[in-house]
């Protein structure tokens, strides 16, 4: 059988025109995906890299026109002030554990009840799920009044009062941000149960029937069967609450008056600049604006260091539960 050449010429040009086209699309969609990228990785990282070479800055070169992006004197000094003024090696240590303790009791807490809203039918379910979706939505400067109230005069059923003769003051300790974490009414504690109502109602139940039928009582097929595979949302929900406790200031200020936190240090470092720079004398020192700003820069590159090694660790598993979500759905 005889093949007609020119037809074989037409079909391999029309090929290569398809090869051709066909790459200049792909390539055109990575060059496109790639700038995007990269504009949105530059939104991120630019402030960052501002904020880092202004930290490094003397503070002549604040007012130097000619620097732009790098430093012509090159100090760590600042370091050294802004420790001084927020008290850094004790608030970073009060910041870490007081933010470890509330978030593993606010996912210890979340997990129960948001398990409970995805396998169990209860009374009033939908009101008490209504009212879990209004503690996402209403802001907890609403009811700063009630806490206030209710902490710094604190009693059960009277029982405080007839045994020692007045409530209990527990505004300066950090057992009612622990008390309040444990019943659910920490800071976005309704995202959390939301979000692992959402996980748990995605299993399927025959996974907990096989168990029941093996013998497993309710505990024990919630801590052996559910609760292995809903580890990275567990792990999501404490990251975010780690990182929210990390840079709270509303229930920091409430409730931890007496310990030194970073976040309210770094808040009312401005206050603390004039008395630092006086060198022991009786004079106000007005410190300027750019050289406050730096220090406040300063300040927030500190706070923000740890948040970014915990994500450098923990990405994968943070990218997992939104992978895994998202396939559940």
């Amino acid at each position: 059988m005889k093949t007609d050449p020119a037809a074989t010429v037409r079909v391999k040009k029309r090929d290569t025109k398809y090869v051709i086209k066909s790459n200049i699309k792909k390539y055109s969609i990575s060059i496109g995906r790639a700038l995007l990228l990269f504009g949105l990785c530059f939104m991120i990282i630019q402030p960052l890299l501002i904020r880092f070479s202004t930290s490094l800055m003397v503070e002549s070169d604040l007012y130097d026109s000619t620097i732009v992006l790098l430093p012509r004197n090159v100090t760590l000094d600042n370091y050294r002030i802004v420790g001084d003024l927020t008290n850094l090696p004790k608030s970073l240590i009060n910041t870490l554990w007081t933010s470890l303790l509330v978030s593993l009791c606010q996912v210890v807490a979340c997990t129960l009840v948001g398990y409970g809203f995805a396998r169990y039918s209860f009374p009033l379910k939908k009101f008490w799920f209504a009212c879990v979706v209004l503690l996402i939505i209403v802001p907890p400067q609403t009811i700063q009044t009630s806490l206030y109230v209710q902490f710094a005069a604190f009693d059960i059923f009277g029982i405080f009062k007839a045994l020692t003769g007045a409530p209990i003051n527990l505004r300066t300790s950090a057992v009612p941000y622990v008390l309040m974490s444990l019943t659910c009414m920490g800071l976005k504690d309704g995202l959390y149960i939301y979000m692992l109502r959402q996980y748990f109602k995605g299993i399927p139940k025959s996974l907990e029937e096989a168990a029941y039928v093996d013998g497993c009582n309710t505990m024990h097929t919630f801590v052996k069967i559910m609760l292995p595979d809903a580890l990275p949302t567990i792990a999501s929900c404490f990251l975010f609450s780690f990182v929210w406790q990390w840079t709270d200031l509303f229930y920091s200020r409430n409730f931890l008056s007496s310990y030194s936190i970073y976040s309210v240090q770094l808040s009312s470092i401005v206050s603390r600049m004039s008395r630092y720079f006086n060198n022991g004398s009786d004079a106000a020192v007005v410190v300027p604006n750019a050289r406050q700003q730096q220090l406040i820069f300063v300040g927030v590159l500190i706070c923000s260091v740890p948040l970014i090694i915990l994500y450098i660790f923990t990405q994968r598993t943070f990218v997992e539960s939104i992978a895994m979500s998202g396939s559940k759905e």
